[in-house]
């Protein structure tokens, strides 16, 4: 014959694991209580910079297309393919180079600027 399961060892088992779903749960909202940051700061920390990214490599884009997009063209109006795809793939890499900096740095700068704005609001209220 076979056993009968243990249902009060199951029933311990699956106590603990909700009462371990629940620390989490309450570890998650103390967590986001006490989490300095409001709507608006973690909009900006996020958009700013992404928008400088795009900016920048837009601007990276028109100037090197100004000064080096077109040195791949013959005298005769034709494209050299090797040169063109040299010049697309230099162009790749550094374009996603100068796009990376950027992003970092206005990343660390929005951070910043949020981090002075909290240690301005704790001065003013003590």
């Amino acid at each position: 014959m076979s056993e009968m399961p243990d249902l009060e060892s199951n029933a311990d088992r699956i106590v603990a694991s909700l009462h371990n779903v629940d620390e989490k749960v309450n570890a998650l909202r103390e967590q986001r209580i006490n989490d300095p940051d409001d709507l608006c700061d973690k909009i900006f920390k996020a958009a700013a910079p992404a928008l400088a990214g795009l900016v920048f490599g837009k601007l990276f884009e028109l100037a090197w297309h100004k000064s080096v997009g077109h040195k791949a063209v013959l005298p005769d109006g034709t494209t050299d393919k090797r040169k063109e795809l040299a010049l697309n793939l230099v162009f790749g890499v550094v374009s996603a180079g100068f796009g990376a900096l950027v992003s970092q740095l206005f990343d660390h700068g929005s951070q910043a600027l949020v981090n002075r704005r909290h240690s301005r609001q704790a001065r003013e209220i003590h």
